[in-house]
Protein backbone atom coordinates (compact mmCIF):
# COMPACT_ATOMS: atom_id res chain seq x y z
CA UNK A 1 0.00 0.00 0.00
CA UNK A 2 1.37 3.07 -1.06
CA UNK A 3 0.31 7.46 -0.69
CA UNK A 4 -0.80 6.51 -4.51
CA UNK A 5 -3.20 3.99 -4.11
CA UNK A 6 -4.78 5.67 -1.43
CA UNK A 7 -5.14 9.00 -3.22
CA UNK A 8 -6.83 6.65 -5.93
CA UNK A 9 -9.21 5.37 -3.26
CA UNK A 10 -10.10 8.49 -1.54
CA UNK A 11 -11.03 9.93 -4.95
CA UNK A 12 -13.14 7.08 -6.28
CA UNK A 13 -15.08 6.57 -2.65
CA UNK A 14 -15.71 10.85 -2.95
CA UNK A 15 -16.79 10.58 -6.37
CA UNK A 16 -18.61 7.32 -6.47
CA UNK A 17 -17.77 6.96 -10.28
CA UNK A 18 -14.13 5.44 -11.70
CA UNK A 19 -14.31 8.07 -14.40
CA UNK A 20 -15.03 10.99 -12.93
CA UNK A 21 -12.14 10.01 -10.44
CA UNK A 22 -9.92 9.31 -13.45
CA UNK A 23 -10.66 13.15 -14.34
CA UNK A 24 -9.71 14.42 -11.14
CA UNK A 25 -6.61 12.38 -10.82
CA UNK A 26 -5.45 13.03 -14.63
CA UNK A 27 -5.10 9.46 -15.25
CA UNK A 28 -6.84 7.21 -17.23
CA UNK A 29 -9.76 5.10 -15.98
CA UNK A 30 -7.94 1.48 -16.45
CA UNK A 31 -4.18 2.77 -14.67
CA UNK A 32 -6.75 4.02 -12.07
CA UNK A 33 -9.27 0.68 -11.96
CA UNK A 34 -5.62 -1.25 -11.79
CA UNK A 35 -4.27 1.06 -8.47
CA UNK A 36 -7.31 0.84 -7.01
CA UNK A 37 -7.64 -3.49 -7.56
CA UNK A 38 -3.77 -3.27 -6.55
CA UNK A 39 -4.85 -1.80 -3.10
CA UNK A 40 -7.55 -4.14 -2.65
CA UNK A 41 -5.60 -6.97 -2.95
CA UNK A 42 -3.20 -5.28 -0.43
CA UNK A 43 -5.74 -5.34 2.13
CA UNK A 44 -7.59 -8.59 0.97
CA UNK A 45 -10.77 -6.89 0.73
CA UNK A 46 -13.34 -5.41 -1.39
CA UNK A 47 -13.56 -1.55 -1.15
CA UNK A 48 -15.58 -1.00 -3.99
CA UNK A 49 -19.01 -2.31 -5.76
CA UNK A 50 -19.22 -1.86 -9.60
CA UNK A 51 -22.70 -0.64 -10.65
CA UNK A 52 -24.19 -0.45 -14.15
CA UNK A 53 -23.33 3.29 -13.72
CA UNK A 54 -20.81 4.03 -10.31
CA UNK A 55 -19.97 2.30 -7.77
CA UNK A 56 -21.17 1.74 -4.11
CA UNK A 57 -18.43 1.27 -1.27
CA UNK A 58 -18.30 -1.78 0.67
CA UNK A 59 -18.14 -1.50 4.77
CA UNK A 60 -14.60 -1.95 4.45
CA UNK A 61 -14.14 1.39 2.56
CA UNK A 62 -16.17 3.57 4.83
CA UNK A 63 -13.75 2.31 7.39
CA UNK A 64 -10.92 2.94 5.14
CA UNK A 65 -11.73 6.18 3.78
CA UNK A 66 -11.04 8.65 7.29
CA UNK A 67 -7.49 6.56 7.94
CA UNK A 68 -7.09 7.27 4.49
CA UNK A 69 -7.28 11.28 4.37
CA UNK A 70 -5.22 11.14 7.44
CA UNK A 71 -2.56 9.81 5.81
CA UNK A 72 -2.84 12.15 2.89
CA UNK A 73 -3.41 15.13 4.85
CA UNK A 74 0.24 14.09 6.29
CA UNK A 75 1.80 13.22 3.75
CA UNK A 76 0.94 16.91 2.24
CA UNK A 77 1.99 18.38 5.64
CA UNK A 78 5.51 16.73 5.38
CA UNK A 79 5.70 18.11 1.71
CA UNK A 80 4.71 21.54 2.89
CA UNK A 81 6.94 21.67 6.18
CA UNK A 82 10.23 21.12 3.18
CA UNK A 83 8.72 24.14 1.09
CA UNK A 84 10.15 27.37 1.06
CA UNK A 85 7.94 30.02 3.17
CA UNK A 86 7.39 32.10 0.58
CA UNK A 87 5.66 29.44 -2.04
CA UNK A 88 2.09 30.42 -1.15
CA UNK A 89 -1.05 29.52 -2.72
CA UNK A 90 -2.99 32.60 -4.20
CA UNK A 91 -6.83 32.58 -3.97
CA UNK A 92 -9.31 35.35 -4.66
CA UNK A 93 -12.03 34.98 -3.05
CA UNK A 94 -15.65 36.36 -3.57
CA UNK A 95 -18.30 36.92 -1.09
CA UNK A 96 -22.19 36.98 -2.40
CA UNK A 97 -25.43 36.45 -1.16
CA UNK A 98 -25.73 38.42 2.18
CA UNK A 99 -23.19 35.90 3.94
CA UNK A 100 -23.07 36.45 7.73
CA UNK A 101 -19.78 37.69 9.14
CA UNK A 102 -19.58 34.28 11.67
CA UNK A 103 -19.76 32.31 8.23
CA UNK A 104 -16.97 34.52 6.45
CA UNK A 105 -15.09 33.79 9.26
CA UNK A 106 -15.97 29.98 9.58
CA UNK A 107 -14.77 29.98 5.51
CA UNK A 108 -12.00 31.35 6.11
CA UNK A 109 -10.74 28.83 8.85
CA UNK A 110 -11.95 25.95 6.68
CA UNK A 111 -9.73 27.53 3.57
CA UNK A 112 -6.40 27.32 6.09
CA UNK A 113 -7.26 23.82 6.80
CA UNK A 114 -7.12 23.07 3.10
CA UNK A 115 -4.61 25.52 2.18
CA UNK A 116 -1.84 26.33 4.89
CA UNK A 117 0.19 28.10 2.62
CA UNK A 118 -2.63 30.63 1.53
CA UNK A 119 -2.42 33.75 -0.05
CA UNK A 120 -6.26 35.53 0.62
CA UNK A 121 -7.39 38.33 -1.20
CA UNK A 122 -10.92 38.11 0.00
CA UNK A 123 -13.56 40.77 -1.95
CA UNK A 124 -17.21 41.62 -2.05
CA UNK A 125 -19.47 40.71 -5.17
CA UNK A 126 -19.32 37.95 -7.44
CA UNK A 127 -15.81 38.05 -8.70
CA UNK A 128 -12.57 36.03 -7.44
CA UNK A 129 -11.31 32.72 -8.89
CA UNK A 130 -13.90 31.03 -6.51
CA UNK A 131 -17.01 32.60 -4.46
CA UNK A 132 -18.54 32.11 -0.83
CA UNK A 133 -22.34 32.47 -1.99
CA UNK A 134 -25.62 31.73 -1.10
CA UNK A 135 -26.63 28.53 -3.51
CA UNK A 136 -29.01 30.84 -5.78
CA UNK A 137 -26.23 33.30 -6.48
CA UNK A 138 -24.39 30.96 -8.78
CA UNK A 139 -24.96 30.78 -12.53
CA UNK A 140 -26.09 27.71 -14.15
CA UNK A 141 -23.00 26.80 -15.77
CA UNK A 142 -20.98 26.97 -12.68
CA UNK A 143 -21.19 24.21 -9.67
CA UNK A 144 -21.55 24.17 -6.16
CA UNK A 145 -19.77 22.48 -3.13
CA UNK A 146 -22.46 22.95 -0.39
CA UNK A 147 -20.78 23.98 3.40
CA UNK A 148 -24.31 25.03 5.79
CA UNK A 149 -27.60 24.54 5.41
CA UNK A 150 -29.15 28.04 6.65
CA UNK A 151 -32.81 28.48 7.31
CA UNK A 152 -35.11 31.27 7.09
CA UNK A 153 -36.73 32.41 10.15
CA UNK A 154 -39.27 35.46 10.97
CA UNK A 155 -36.84 38.49 12.31
CA UNK A 156 -39.41 40.23 14.64
CA UNK A 157 -38.59 43.95 15.92
CA UNK A 158 -36.69 44.55 19.43
CA UNK A 159 -39.44 44.00 22.06
CA UNK A 160 -41.87 42.36 19.71
CA UNK A 161 -43.97 39.60 21.41
CA UNK A 162 -45.57 36.37 19.81
CA UNK A 163 -45.95 35.56 16.29
CA UNK A 164 -48.55 37.74 14.71
CA UNK A 165 -47.10 40.07 11.99
CA UNK A 166 -49.33 42.51 10.44
CA UNK A 167 -46.30 44.86 9.03
CA UNK A 168 -43.67 43.44 6.43
CA UNK A 169 -40.37 44.47 5.51
CA UNK A 170 -39.49 42.62 1.93
CA UNK A 171 -36.45 42.10 -0.71
CA UNK A 172 -38.53 42.42 -3.93
CA UNK A 173 -34.89 42.26 -5.78
CA UNK A 174 -33.85 39.51 -3.95
CA UNK A 175 -33.68 35.64 -5.43
CA UNK A 176 -35.62 34.16 -2.87
CA UNK A 177 -38.87 36.88 -3.07
CA UNK A 178 -40.71 34.83 -5.00
CA UNK A 179 -40.56 31.52 -2.31
CA UNK A 180 -41.65 33.88 0.20
CA UNK A 181 -44.50 35.66 -0.98
CA UNK A 182 -46.90 33.20 -0.15
CA UNK A 183 -45.34 33.32 3.46
CA UNK A 184 -46.10 37.19 3.79
CA UNK A 185 -50.22 36.56 3.93
CA UNK A 186 -52.36 39.93 3.62
CA UNK A 187 -50.40 41.64 6.00
CA UNK A 188 -48.67 45.13 4.71
CA UNK A 189 -45.40 45.58 3.50
CA UNK A 190 -44.25 49.14 5.03
CA UNK A 191 -40.58 48.81 3.38
CA UNK A 192 -38.41 47.53 1.15
CA UNK A 193 -35.15 46.61 0.89
CA UNK A 194 -32.50 45.63 -2.12
CA UNK A 195 -30.25 43.05 0.17
CA UNK A 196 -31.14 40.59 3.32
CA UNK A 197 -28.76 42.75 5.35
CA UNK A 198 -30.43 45.78 4.97
CA UNK A 199 -33.57 44.66 5.63
CA UNK A 200 -32.13 43.52 8.76
CA UNK A 201 -31.13 46.98 9.61
CA UNK A 202 -35.51 47.94 9.45
CA UNK A 203 -36.11 45.49 11.60
CA UNK A 204 -33.64 46.19 14.20
CA UNK A 205 -34.83 49.69 13.81
CA UNK A 206 -38.56 48.39 14.61
CA UNK A 207 -40.01 49.05 11.06
CA UNK A 208 -41.54 45.92 11.22
CA UNK A 209 -40.97 42.13 10.48
CA UNK A 210 -38.78 40.62 8.17
CA UNK A 211 -38.38 36.08 6.72
CA UNK A 212 -34.35 36.32 6.94
CA UNK A 213 -31.69 33.76 6.86
CA UNK A 214 -30.95 32.81 10.92
CA UNK A 215 -27.37 33.21 10.22
CA UNK A 216 -27.89 36.57 10.05
CA UNK A 217 -29.61 37.73 12.93
CA UNK A 218 -26.52 36.91 15.19
CA UNK A 219 -25.54 40.80 13.72
CA UNK A 220 -28.68 42.10 15.55
CA UNK A 221 -29.10 40.78 19.33
CA UNK A 222 -31.79 43.00 20.12
CA UNK A 223 -33.97 41.35 16.68
CA UNK A 224 -35.98 38.22 18.05
CA UNK A 225 -36.93 35.20 16.21
CA UNK A 226 -40.66 34.19 15.47
CA UNK A 227 -42.06 31.43 13.08
CA UNK A 228 -45.14 31.22 11.41
CA UNK A 229 -47.58 28.31 10.94
CA UNK A 230 -46.03 27.03 7.55
CA UNK A 231 -43.08 25.81 6.98
CA UNK A 232 -39.92 28.30 5.41
CA UNK A 233 -37.24 27.81 2.97
CA UNK A 234 -33.38 26.36 3.78
CA UNK A 235 -31.23 27.87 1.76
CA UNK A 236 -27.53 26.74 1.09
CA UNK A 237 -24.17 28.34 1.36
CA UNK A 238 -20.95 27.05 0.10
CA UNK A 239 -18.14 26.88 -2.43
CA UNK A 240 -19.30 28.38 -6.03
CA UNK A 241 -16.95 27.89 -8.99
CA UNK A 242 -16.46 27.46 -12.76
CA UNK A 243 -15.30 23.93 -13.81
CA UNK A 244 -12.56 25.28 -15.28
CA UNK A 245 -11.43 26.97 -12.10
CA UNK A 246 -10.12 23.78 -10.30
CA UNK A 247 -7.41 23.93 -12.78
CA UNK A 248 -6.53 26.68 -9.79
CA UNK A 249 -3.88 24.88 -7.19
CA UNK A 250 -5.67 26.45 -4.61
CA UNK A 251 -9.11 25.95 -5.87
CA UNK A 252 -8.96 22.20 -6.36
CA UNK A 253 -7.38 21.95 -2.61
CA UNK A 254 -10.04 23.79 -1.45
CA UNK A 255 -12.73 21.85 -3.51
CA UNK A 256 -10.80 18.59 -2.73
CA UNK A 257 -11.37 19.73 1.15
CA UNK A 258 -14.68 20.63 1.25
CA UNK A 259 -16.02 17.40 -0.87
CA UNK A 260 -14.12 15.50 1.68
CA UNK A 261 -15.31 17.13 4.64
CA UNK A 262 -18.98 17.20 2.79
CA UNK A 263 -18.40 12.72 2.47
CA UNK A 264 -17.13 12.00 5.55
Amino acid sequence: MDIRQLAAFVAVFEERNITAAAQRLFVSQPTLSATVRQLEESLGTELFLRQPRGVDVSEAARTLYPRARALLAEAEGLRNLFRQSSERQPLHLGVEGDISGEQIERFVSLALQAIPNLQLHLEEGCVGEARLAAEEFCCEDELFVPVWDDPYVVALPPGEEGVQVDAWITCPSHPSHQRLMSAYGSAAVVAQASSLNLALRLVSAGLGAAILPASLLSGAPAVRTGALHLPLPVRRIGLCHAAQALEQPAVRALYDFLRAREAA
